[in-house]
């Protein structure tokens, strides 16, 4: 799979612009501030059907504008794919698939995966629980749409057992009937959330491993764990066992919404003793797994988004990100960097076709 070439109207910095894409390696080297990670965001837009760096649409339309459209064409099984994604001020966002308008969002997902590396990575070491959940469940969901169908229904489920239990707080009137209703649909979709993050956990583990021994020479012993009050007890217990609890709260404390991945270096928590050289390495090598197993299950390779990866790396270590990712388990590859010189020294070392991108605030042209 790989997408051709991409038109943007209105989008973040760009007014108007058509780019065409090599098959493997296409790089857009400038400063920063000159729009590069908004051409690998309008990417992510067409696979994933939002934005990696702002969950708000209308926040994406260029300045003074009230619209913006993102148009690709993917080859995918050697078939084309033309892909739209239309928002407008005021109105539902539209998006079409070979001129098709989808009926749910979610219809889309996994049809043309996507795997971003970014500086905003350094949140699943930095920041709460919350994130990993969502790495988890940006993984699970390409490949498998009754997760996220599950996930949809249990957080919906969640929201409204929380009312639930603020509504008998404040009445002073517990019904545990109804609370009951809650708790079923809790069960129902967070076991199979569970079974399913449990599984993929095990499966992506030995290959995060290698990629870290590999892209850190084997210096360090990392450790990737998942964390679920699943593991010990079963979720209709747990509910059971918080209600009281829950009650006097007025929220739910149990269930796969309190999920975590345990991230650890030398067997302590990367966030506290890592550089930001290991941590970095830790993401990347995390994300490299992430698209190895989804390449793995969907028979065909994602597209790799690499922004502005080469921070904080040395010459080395970028040379040996490269050439891991040029290797053929790899397909259509985007990356951002500030060095024109860095990549042009890197990617010469490689019998590899590529496309080289000059982004600056007039623009940008295919460099020679």
């Amino acid at each position: 799979m790989h997408l051709s070439h991409v038109s943007l109207v209105n989008f973040k910095n760009y007014d108007q612009l058509e780019l065409s894409f090599s098959q493997k390696i296409n790089c857009f080297v400038g400063d920063n501030g000159t729009g590069k990670t908004n051409l690998l965001d309008a990417i992510y837009y067409l696979s994933m059907t939002k934005s990696y760096f702002n969950s708000v649409d209308t926040y994406n339309i260029r300045h003074g504008e009230e619209h913006f459209l993102i148009q690709g064409e993917y080859f995918r099984d050697e078939l084309p794919e033309k892909i739209h994604c239309g928002v407008q001020k005021g109105k539902h966002k539209i998006f079409r698939r070979n001129k098709k308008d989808y009926t749910r969002l979610s219809e889309h997902i996994g049809l043309l995966p996507v795997v971003m590396i970014s500086p905003a990575d350094s949140a699943l070491i930095t920041e709460g629980s919350d994130e990993r959940r969502k790495f988890l469940n940006a993984v699970i969901a390409q490949f498998d749409s009754e997760y996220l169908e599950c996930l949809m229904r249990y957080n919906r489920a969640l929201g409204q057992r929380n009312v639930l239990l603020k509504d008998f707080h404040r009445s002073g009137k517990f019904q545990q009937e109804l609370l009951e209703i809650w708790d079923e649909q809790l069960v129902r979709n967070g076991n199979y959330i569970y079974e399913k993050r449990l599984e993929f956990v095990k499966d992506l583990v030995p290959i995060f491993q290698e990629y870290y021994r590999t892209v850190s020479e084997d210096r360090e012993q990392i450790g990737l764990d998942y964390s679920s009050q699943l593991n010990d007890k079963d979720l209709g217990t747990l509910l059971k066992e918080h209600e009281q609890k829950d009650r006097i709260l007025q929220y739910t404390t149990a269930g796969i919404h309190k999920d975590d991945l345990l991230m650890s270096l030398g067997g302590h928590p990367i966030k506290r003793i890592g550089s930001q050289g290991q941590q970095k390495t830790f993401l990347v090598a995390l994300k490299l797994a992430k698209f190895d197993f989804i390449r793995k299950i969907n028979g065909f390779h994602p597209i790799l988004l690499l922004d502005d990866v080469f921070d904080k790396f040395d010459a080395r270590r970028v040379k040996q990100i490269i050439s891991l990712v040029a290797e053929h388990e790899f397909g259509q590859i985007f990356i951002t960097d500030t060095s024109r010189e860095r990549i042009k020294d890197v990617l010469s070392g490689l019998s590899i076709d590529y496309k080289l991108y000059q982004v600056d605030l007039e623009g940008v042209s295919e460099a020679p």
